[in-house]
C-alpha cells in the first residue's frame, strides 16, 4: 500500500492548472497522489481529447461501469493511504465529497485558490491559500 504526504482533489476541467500544483510537489519532492497522474490508466479517452472532452465522455458513463468504479476505489484508496488532502479550486462535486471524507478520517485539509461564496463547512480546511505562490511558501516549509 503506497502512503501519501497529500491527496490532491481538483476538478478534471481544471487540469492544466491542477498539473501545476503538482509541480510544486515535485519541486519540493513531497510525495502525493493525484488523479490526473493515472489518467492513461482510466480505460477511456485518448490523449487527443482536451479536458473538456474527456470529462463530458465519462460523464456519460453508467455510475456502475468498470471504469467509473476502478476509480472510485483508486482515488478513495489515495484519500485514506494521504497524510493531508489539498483540494485545488475551482472543484466540482466529488472534489468537494473527497475532501469532506478525508476530514472524517481526520487529515488535514487545505484548499488553493478562490472560492465562490462562503459556506461554514469551509472551515474544514487549515487553510485556504489564494494562489499557489501562497501554496508554494507552505511547501517549502513544509518540506524542511
Amino acid at each position: 500500500m503506497e502512503k501519501y504526504e497529500f491527496y490532491i482533489a481538483g476538478r478534471a476541467r481544471n487540469k492544466d492548472y491542477i498539473l501545476k500544483i503538482c509541480d510544486l510537489f515535485d519541486k519540493y519532492n513531497i510525495k502525493y497522489y493525484c488523479f490526473l497522474k493515472n489518467e492513461d490508466s482510466w480505460g477511456f479517452g485518448n490523449k487527443n481529447q482536451t479536458a473538456e472532452e474527456k470529462q463530458k465522455e465519462f460523464e456519460s458513463l453508467d455510475l456502475k461501469s468498470e471504469v467509473v468504479l476502478k476509480l472510485f476505489n483508486s482515488d478513495l484508496e489515495g484519500v485514506r493511504n494521504s497524510k493531508n488532502l489539498l483540494l485545488v479550486l475551482p472543484a466540482g462535486k466529488a472534489a468537494h465529497i473527497e475532501s469532506g471524507i478525508a476530514y472524517g478520517l481526520g487529515k488535514k485539509c487545505y484548499a488553493v485558490g478562490e472560492y465562490d461564496a462562503t459556506d461554514t463547512l469551509y472551515n474544514i480546511f487549515e487553510e485556504i491559500f489564494v494562489n499557489k505562490n501562497e501554496l508554494e511558501e507552505f511547501l517549502k516549509k513544509y518540506s524542511m
